[in-house]
């Protein structure tokens, strides 16, 4: 049995590769010199507005829960995804959060805001599809034209180049999900995935999508290599983030609810902002009649 949860969890992590996960050097260190150093010290600036984004959204899930109404989503698999949300609580305190601490400890501000730069870097052909399949193309020239600024002045992505030189700020993050639910296809029923965390049918296969417009996904890596990448990159954003969930979590009152609540008013006020978002040239109504 110890075998199959093994598998169950390596092959998760496989999956989870859809969001984050870049191509890193032959080395797997990530080439910083000196003075890279010191201009991703500009750029933890940058990773405290990042933070204050997170805290917004955190605020969002928090308010979207008290102030509007409750999404009705079949929770079918409740027994299963109650088991879930204890193992992915034991893993966070247990594991997750331990490392993540001593990681903060060693590595400086400015190193981890070069990490999170250089994998969000990475992950810039999912945003760019999922503007385009949403019909706002804006954003996705937006996003391309970060992501050529980025990879080059930046640095292979690790200063913010394209926003310090140019003024090109961080359009909005896209993914599958919101851009099925963007067309009118619901969530589906709610579940819990063992590492990942809370999800929904829709946005499970939305992940899945992704995962095909990851340039890891297309790396020749073993998939010791893929696991470790996923390791590295998500310590690195849960050293940005310790304290948010234990928030949470200690203001519920029932902790499971709570967070279930709390994502599916999150996803439906992010699918929202992308249909109503301002100040972007939308052709979208004109896909929806090509499908049709």
């Amino acid at each position: 049995m110890k075998y199959v949860v093994s598998f169950v969890i390596c092959m998760v992590f496989v999956f989870s590769g859809c969001a984050h996960q870049p191509v890193v050097s032959t080395s797997g260190k990530i080439p910083i010199s000196e003075e890279n150093i010191v201009s991703a010290e500009t750029d933890s600036a940058s990773a405290d507005k990042k933070d204050e984004k997170i805290e917004d959204d955190l605020d969002l899930w928090d308010q979207g829960g008290r102030k509007e109404e409750v999404i009705a989503v079949a929770d079918p698999f409740a027994p299963w995804n109650r088991i879930m949300f204890r193992f992915n609580d034991k893993l966070y305190f247990r594991v997750l959060k331990p490392v993540a601490e001593e990681y903060k400890s060693l590595m400086p501000t400015p190193v981890r805001a070069g990490v999170r730069n250089f994998f969000d870097n990475l992950t810039a052909p999912i945003r760019v599809a999922n503007c385009l399949l949403q019909g706002k193309v804006f954003s996705a020239e937006m996003e391309l034209a970060r992501f050529v600024i980025n990879s080059t002045a930046g640095i292979l992505g690790i200063r913010d180049a394209a926003a310090k030189m140019f003024l090109f700020p961080k359009p909005s993050e896209e993914d599958l999900g919101q851009t099925l639910g963007t067309y009118g296809i619901g969530n589906g029923c709610y579940v819990v995935w063992p590492i990942l965390g809370p999800s929904t049918l829709r946005d499970s296969v939305g992940t899945f999508g992704d995962r095909f417009l990851n340039p890891i996904a297309h790396a020749d890596l073993p998939p010791a290599g893929v696991i470790g990448i996923t390791a590295f990159e998500t310590v690195n954003e849960t050293s940005f983030r310790i304290g948010d969930y234990e928030a949470i979590k200690d203001a519920a009152i029932e902790p499971y609810e709570a967070f279930r609540d709390a994502y599916l008013q999150y996803r439906r006020n992010k699918i929202r902002d992308s249909r109503d978002e301002k100040n972007e040239r939308r052709y979208d109504s004109l896909i929806k009649e090509w499908i049709k």
